[in-house]
C-alpha cells in the first residue's frame, strides 16, 4: 500500500517541476550578459580574505625563515 502512495507523490512531484516556470528577472539576465558590475558587490564574511591582510605575516615570516 505505501509503494502506490510514493509513486503518486513521485509522479506529482515531477509533474509540477517540469510545468513550474518562475519569473524571469530579464535585467539580471541582462547586466549578467553584457558584463556590468553589480551595483553592490558581495563582501566576503571571511576576515582575512584580502591580500593586503597577509602582507605584514608574509613579511613577518619571511625574516624568521631566513634565520633558520
Amino acid at each position: 500500500m505505501g509503494r502506490g502512495r510514493q509513486k503518486a507523490k513521485a509522479t506529482r512531484q515531477a509533474r509540477e517541476m517540469k510545468y513550474f516556470s518562475p519569473d524571469t528577472d530579464y535585467s539580471a539576465l541582462e547586466r549578467e550578459l553584457n558584463g556590468q558590475p553589480k551595483s553592490q558587490a558581495r563582501k566576503s564574511s571571511y576576515p582575512y580574505d584580502d591580500e593586503d591582510d597577509y602582507s605584514e605575516y608574509a613579511a613577518k615570516y619571511a625574516d624568521d625563515d631566513q634565520e633558520g
